[in-house]
């Protein structure tokens, strides 16, 4: 069992940044991936970053690639998502989630969710 609370969330305008962290904890964190995804209103939600526990294999969505650097820091086992040049089509709940996909940017192969944070860009 894993558990995932993200912070670092709120609103800010166009152009600006945030830092999201996500804080894991459980057994066996060594054996799972952490994702980032995101859901706004009205849409699924969608795969927006992903991190192995080594730190050596990521991966972006292209609308991200760029603009958002995902770490982690796994003494603490917190794991982040900055988030820079903020548009106002990022705004959503983002959710960090931990899994052991296939296919990494699949939101079905991560079996672990946080409650999410909500990120709003105004323009």
């Amino acid at each position: 069992q894993v558990q995932l609370v993200e912070s670092g969330g709120g609103l800010v305008q166009d152009g600006g940044s945030l830092r999201l962290s996500c804080a894991a904890s459980g057994q066996s964190l060594s054996m799972y991936r952490i994702g980032w995804f995101r859901q706004a209103p009205g849409q699924e939600r969608e795969f927006v970053a992903t991190i192995s526990w080594t730190g050596g294999s990521l991966d972006y969505a292209d609308s991200v690639k760029g603009r958002f650097t995902i770490s982690r820091e796994n003494a603490k086992n917190m794991v982040y998502l900055q988030m820079n040049s903020l548009k106002p089509e990022d705004s959503a709940v983002y959710y960090c989630a931990a899994g052991r996909p296939a296919v990494v940017r699949r939101t079905g192969e991560y079996e672990f969710w946080g409650q999410g944070t909500q990120v709003t860009v105004s323009s």
